[in-house]
């Protein structure tokens, strides 16, 4: 089974989701929906995790959680495991609830927190289960029109603040923005069956890529590879350095040196960890082993070259 890869850093947003095996129920009668809420609250506070959403749908469950200490698959753990606890434990069954890990999507919160808030509470809509968000119980919704104190466990005056700064017409503002209809661009992600890693403009999604671009790629988590560096990108940044045209970059000439080449081919197999045989049908080597011949060359030059060390440190920096 593969591993979801997990990015996690303080102040993270993240779309989490879990479905119980088979798609089978995991909660039954209202007692089950309301001891996940207990457990939601009660671990939100003993690991300062802030919950902004909820849906607790039958066989699954969507949350908007956001981390100020790093801490989602700490928190994630303990939930999940105290939940399929008090399942096995209540209906005298055995074994694991859910389907598997669980999963969780970075958001950048400028460009799609208030429109996951609106996705999340609008699932039972979506799902013909009501006509009225209002009358579905098991979502964080009626927290956001509510003043009593019972939800101030939620993360939910940051979220009106970004609708409304005054106060006295947040409670307006939300409604009129969940009677919006849903944004086309996130229902079309949600649909297909493999989900992105990240939720965001390209800007915040390559600040991550070149925070954990230096990771090992790990074949149990291909999630892994939306982390790393797009061919092009290298390409770009070592042009822009040589001051080359792209073409002359892909063109091998035999006989001759070049050094703009084999410096791209050895930052593609370190930042995006494409197999040799891939790098090479990109540069037109037909040999794979000739392709981990140039990089071996290029990082034992670089050991003996200070120069060419620093030039290719200055494309890195391009890169970032």
């Amino acid at each position: 089974m593969t591993r979801p890869l997990r990015i996690q850093y303080p102040n993270a947003w993240y779309h989490v989701m879990n479905r119980g095996r088979s798609r089978t129920k995991i909660f039954h009668v209202p007692e089950d929906y309301l001891a996940f809420i207990e457990l939601l609250r009660e671990a939100s506070f003993l690991w300062k995790v802030k919950i902004a959403a909820y849906c607790l749908m039958s066989n699954h469950y969507h949350l908007l959680v956001q981390t100020p200490g790093a801490n989602l698959s700490r928190y994630m753990r303990h939930i999940n495991g105290l939940y399929t606890q008090y399942i096995n434990r209540t209906y005298k069954s055995d074994g694991p609830l859910f389907r598997g890990r669980y999963k969780s999507i970075v958001v950048e919160q400028d460009r799609y927190l208030l429109e996951l808030i609106r996705y999340i509470h609008r699932n039972p809509l979506r799902a013909g289960l009501v006509k009225r968000l209002e009358d579905y119980r098991w979502t964080s919704h009626k927290a956001y029109i509510s003043e009593n104190n019972q939800w101030n466990w939620l993360h939910k005056e940051f979220v009106l603040s970004m609708l409304d700064e005054n106060k006295n017409k947040q409670k307006q503002a939300y409604l009129a923005f969940m009677k919006q209809e849903e944004s086309e661009t996130l229902k079309t992600i949600y649909e297909k069956s493999n989900l992105p890693l990240f939720l965001g403009a390209k800007d915040f999604i390559d600040d991550i890529r070149h925070k954990y671009s230096g990771k090992t790629i790990k074949k149990e988590m291909p999630q892994s590879r939306e982390l790393v560096q797009e061919k092009t990108d290298i390409e770009r940044a070592v042009v822009r350095f040589y001051k080359l045209e792209t073409e002359e970059l892909l063109k091998s000439r035999r006989g001759n040196y070049n050094e703009a080449r084999n410096v791209a081919i050895y930052l593609m197999r370190k930042h995006t960890g494409a197999a040799l045989r891939d790098i090479g049908i990109h540069f037109g080597i037909n040999n794979y082993s000739s392709v981990g011949s140039v990089i071996t060359r290029t990082k034992q030059e670089m050991v003996r070259n200070r120069n060419l060390r620093q030039r290719v440190e200055a494309v890195e920096k391009l890169l970032a």
